[in-house]
């Protein structure tokens, strides 16, 4: 190593070319990274979707869903399996386990459901898939003046066509209309009277209405094809279909029996783009897209397209790519901000051209990684911008500590080559392990599990690979320009105007540097190592405060961080089954008042623009469920105007609504789900629809909580029919009976088929007039085996009840989940979870036996983040002991350097109070990060007062000038990490509080730990010192000095020894 240093130290073109080959490729590099609102992930979920036509929730749980779910369990690689059976479909999720790979699981999970010795008959394939992972790019609505649904879809899959043919694009979603179908509405009474059946008419149907293909003739001259193209695609030519030609020669046609007509979906589904019918149109981006490029591209699409038409036109309704920017912007911002206050303290602080020459390395490290950064997958987010502005103040430590040395053996008369060779070589070893502590704790995230880990790992990549570049950097290229520059002259020379007023500017600060020093530090540090116990005393008394301050609630705990977010989710159900113009009328009364409260907000505030920019209304799936969603002014635009105030001011203006199954206001601002999520397991369903209502009426009564429901909600009424005694007589059964009822109420797809874009279904059924109300039921006729008809009233009976919507399974068993939002921001989910888990579930647990709980939502992400860091925690605390053990060659030092890890709490629960924050993940992942910068202060301290007691001096004197002599440097490494990070912590911006957390725990847990390097560790050191001089007085019995049992003495004896 010291030859490679020396080759480069004397050779500077060797270096240059180095750096330019860093600058040269890294730009390159910074040209292929893409941009995405979160770092990027890979998918981890398999889907199975199950589609059984008429099938009710418990025929799909019963006859599907179970027989996959017992053939899933024992697949490798399977994390758990949930599941919802509904009314005509069922959906199965199978999480995979953190590092598998998921296509070999994919193909475990469709050999189980092979497997699967039968389904029921008239059930379609199930189709198994990995759900990719996609992100929302920009979101537009199509809308115009009295234009028809059907143009407007035909516009929107115009729009849909063109996008997909731009580069860059591949996922296009368009909603806001039902499915479309041809339906064929018979007349009860027509049918009777031709004494047809439902299945005549939709054999006729499937019969005639096709496109197939008779084989080939092969003559001499030329080969004919055969093919029989009956195929309509429209309602209107299917009206003269034969469905019986009698033998006397009459013909009835299918115009005889029933009205034909392309139609809509009776399931409905409608948007509304500030209450103008509407279609709306999403573009997403993949893995491998550009989310900026995207959303530029789209729109100059709309742009475009706006110019083009009159009668209909385009409405961006919601732009990530807008708050991408702001947050870029933002990083950016702070991040120059840091590098700038790095360069000032650097400045004054150190000799200005060396300063220059440490500053240097910023730049060339960020080059460095970012030829790497685009191979690994990183991109241009939140997340990775905040990689760099930690490493700003980090970068510039292992050239801080060797630029100093390098100085100061140049001022002991030595030439610039020669000092910066012995300069750099004297600190390689605990400049090199202080880096590798660095990375080596950073890479914790990578073994971290949930999204956390997903998204934090993404630091961990930028934060080593700067960190890896900058020790070339720090080793090779600072040496070489030091040696080579003005920074190493003599002080007899005569400096110019600039160099003069740094030269000033140095001195003064210095003089204050050395005043604070030794009038304050080393004498105190005197009286510490006199006064052990008080000096001991209180570091722990203040850990012990800062313990009881998060016990005591003063500083509060939380799983996740609140998100900024510039969107408002309003979601309300109602019982299944009320008419959708109930639903559509209280949705939009709820919307009158989104719009009254966005009026009390001055325009002026926001350059003129409205705080609520647009509201996307939709009505269904369904006629009881509707959503609004109030696409707001973007965050950096409405200054401290949260969404969430805007979200409480349209809840207290809404009051409360009577009537409805749920109604929540969601703010969008809760990061790994719920924070109060509640899952009650049991298939005791009697039991566990009690146990429900007791647990909901529990966190409603919770003045912390707000927005509680739940995934079982009242069903929709149900007629159960039982055949009466006079069926069996005429040979029906239930089967029978039911199965003509069906083909009536709920109808009989005759047919399916592409029709453009869209796959059409042929339904047979009554008109809907003949099926809107329970004495149609009664009024219909049913065919009996002997070729009679009777009245449905005169063989069946019925009752009325309510069913099941939707069936939720978790790991096998039966689950509702209870769910709910925190009130105010300063409400902790910790707390709302520690009330349920201590006072509540116990009683209901009781009440219920059969009922076992699971705590989902936040919890569930911060348990698989905290589990996984119980696991790789040990290793990475290891690592680092290894790693500061081979450089001092010492057990007891590395093992005083990780005591000290616990007490930079105390900074972090301070800081945390001045900023008024909760103490979350995000805050222990920046203790994390802390360790690695804390080992380093220490690292620098102890190998200086190693080489001081090798060179002789006493152990207590050798102690106190160890502080003394390394007093600047960590000082100064201390004060520009700090300063990297201090524009993040003063910024005030909605868009930076996700973040900040993480940079409070890393910024007043380095200013604690700089007191701790240089006051405690001294202290540890002499007890420890202590330790041994009495355990060897114990074992020899003879006096012992403080020095002969420190491990660098008894290493210098060894090489003594060697040497004669």
């Amino acid at each position: 190593m010291k030859k490679l240093i020396s080759y480069f130290i004397k050779f500077p073109v060797a270096v240059n070319v180095l750096i330019f080959a860093f600058i040269i490729f890294g730009s390159i590099g910074v040209k292929s990274i893409k941009s995405s609102f979160f770092p990027l992930t890979d998918s981890k979920l398999i889907r199975i979707n199950l589609f059984y036509p008429g099938a009710s929730p418990a025929e799909m749980e019963e006859g599907v869903v179970l027989k996959i779910e017992d053939n899933l369990k024992g697949i490798v690689g399977v994390d758990r399996v949930t599941s919802v059976s509904q009314e005509n479909s069922a959906s199965i999720s199978v999480e995979t386990v953190q590092g598998k790979n998921i296509d070999v699981v994919l193909a475990d999970v469709k050999n189980a459901v092979d497997r699967v010795p039968s389904f029921p008959s008239g059930m379609e394939p199930p189709v198994i898939a990995k759900v990719e992972t996609t992100r929302e790019t920009i979101s537009f609505t199509l809308s115009g003046e009295n234009i028809p649904l059907v143009t407007l879809k035909q516009y929107a899959r115009d729009v849909e066509n063109d996008l997909r043919g731009i580069e860059g694009i591949s996922q296009v979603s368009i909603s806001g209309f039902p499915e479309e179908e041809i339906a064929i509405s018979v007349r009860e009474n027509d049918l009777r009277a031709y004494n047809l059946s439902f299945q005549d008419v939709a054999n006729a149907v499937s019969q005639t209405n096709i496109l197939i293909s008779g084989g080939n003739i092969k003559t001499n001259e030329e080969d004919y094809l055969i093919r029989a193209n009956n195929r309509a695609y429209y309602g209107d030519e299917l009206l003269d279909i034969i469905v019986r030609a009698e033998p006397n020669g009459s013909i009835i046609r299918l115009k005889d029996i029933a009205d034909v007509k392309d139609t809509w979906s009776e399931t409905p589904d409608r948007i509304f783009f500030n209450d103008k019918k509407a279609i709306n149109i999403t573009v997403s981006n993949t893995n491998s897209e550009d989310l900026i490029v995207s959303a530029e591209d789209v729109r100059q699409y709309i742009d475009k397209f706006n110019q083009e038409y009159d009668n209909v036109q385009l409405h961006v309704s919601s732009d990530s790519s807008i708050t991408l920017n702001q947050r870029t912007e933002l990083l950016i911002k702070n991040a120059a901000m840091g590098v700038l206050l790095v360069l000032l303290f650097l400045a004054i602080f150190l000799n200005a051209r060396l300063a220059f020459w440490v500053a240097v390395g910023i730049p060339i490290s960020f080059f460095g990684m970012f030829i790497f950064a685009a191979q690994m997958g990183v991109t241009i987010n939140v997340l990775s911008l905040f990689g760099m502005i930690i490493v700003i103040g980090i970068l510039v430590d292992d050239g801080i500590v060797i630029g100093e040395n390098i100085y100061h053996h140049y001022e002991k008369g030595k030439s610039p080559i020669r000092a910066a060779i012995d300069g750099t070589i004297e600190v390689l070893p605990p400049v090199v392990s202080a880096l590798l502590t660095t990375m080596i704790a950073f890479a914790t995230f990578f073994f971290l599990d949930g999204r956390i880990g997903e998204f934090f790992s993404e630091v961990s990549i930028v934060v080593t690979l700067t960190l890896l570049v900058s020790m070339v950097e720090a080793l090779i290229i600072l040496p070489a320009h030091v040696a080579h520059s003005k920074a190493l002259q003599r002080e007899n020379r005569k400096p110019n105007k600039i160099n003069a007023f740094f030269i000033k500017l140095n001195k003064g600060a210095d003089k204050y540097l050395i005043k604070i020093r030794d009038a304050i530090y080393v004498p105190y540090l005197r009286f510490f190592l006199k006064n052990k116990f008080l000096g001991f005393a209180i570091p722990i008394a203040l850990f012990i405060f800062s313990i009881g301050a998060i016990g005591g609630g003063i500083v509060g705990m939380s799983f996740f961080p609140r998100i900024a977010s510039d969107t408002v989710s309003i979601n309300l159900k109602m019982t299944q089954g009320t008419n959708e113009m109930i639903t559509d009328s209280i949705i939009s009364v709820i919307e009158e008042k989104v719009w009254m409260v966005s009026e009390q907000y001055d325009k002026s505030q926001f350059d003129g623009e409205s705080a609520v920019q647009n509201v996307i209304k939709r009505i269904g799936p369904g006629t009881s469920n509707a959503s609004l969603t109030v696409n707001l002014l973007p965050g950096e635009l409405r200054g401290d105007l949260t969404s969430q105030e805007i979200t409480n001011k349209i809840r207290e203006l809404t009051g409360r609504v009577y009537g409805v199954e749920s109604l929540t206001f969601g703010s969008g601002t809760n990061f790994g789900g719920s924070p109060v999520a509640v899952s009650l397991l049991s298939n005791n369903i009697a039991e566990l629809k009690a146990a429900k209502e007791e647990l909901k009426a529990e966190l409603m009564a919770n003045p912390m909580l707000k927005d509680v429901s739940d995934n079982d909600p009242a069903g929709i009424k149900e007629v159960q029919i039982q055949l009466k005694d006079k069926a069996n007589i005429l040979g029906l059964n239930l089967k029978s009976v039911m199965s003509q009822v069906r083909s009536g109420f709920f109808g009989f797809q005759a047919q399916r088929f592409q029709r453009g874009q869209d796959e059409i279904k042929v339904w047979v059924r009554y008109k809907k007039d003949d099926r809107s109300s329970i004495k149609d039921l009664d009024d219909i006729w049913i065919n009996t085996p002997s070729g009679s008809q009777v009245p449905f009233s005169e063989i069946a009976q019925y009752k009325i009840v309510r069913g099941d919507v939707a069936i939720n399974h978790l790991e096998g068993k039966r689950e509702i989940q209870i769910t709910s939002d925190l009130r105010s921001l300063d409400d902790s989910a910790t707390d709302a979870l520690e009330d349920i888990k201590s006072r509540i579930m116990p009683d209901i647990k009781s009440k219920y036996p059969t009922v076992s709980v699971v705590y989902e939502g936040q919890n569930r992400e911060a348990s698989k983040t905290m589990n996984s860091m119980k696991a790789a925690g040990p290793v990475i605390l290891i690592l680092i002991y290894m790693v500061i053990a081979f450089t001092f060659r010492s057990y007891s030092q590395p093992l005083l350097l990780m005591i000290m890890i616990p007490f930079s709490l105390i900074g972090v629960v301070f800081g945390h109070f001045v900023h008024g924050f909760q103490i979350n993940i995000l805050s222990w992942l920046g203790i994390i990060a802390l360790i690695g910068i804390m080992v380093n202060d220490g690292l620098v301290l102890i190998g200086k007062f190693n080489s001081y007691l090798r060179e002789g001096m006493l152990f207590n004197e050798a102690l106190v000038q160890a502080g003394k002599s390394r007093f600047r440097a960590i000082f100064l490494t201390s004060l520009t990490t700090i300063a990297g990070l201090a524009p993040l912590l003063l910024e005030g911006s909605l868009q930076a509080q996700f973040l900040k957390p993480m940079a409070v725990s890393i910024s007043y847990g380095i200013g604690i730990a700089t007191v701790l390097t240089l006051v405690m560790l001294p202290l540890l050191l002499s007890v420890s010192n202590s330790v041994k001089v009495f355990t060897k007085w114990m074992i020899t019995g003879k006096s012992v000095t403080n020095e002969e049992v420190e491990r660098t003495i008894i290493e210098s004896k060894y090489e003594h020894d060697d040497l004669h």
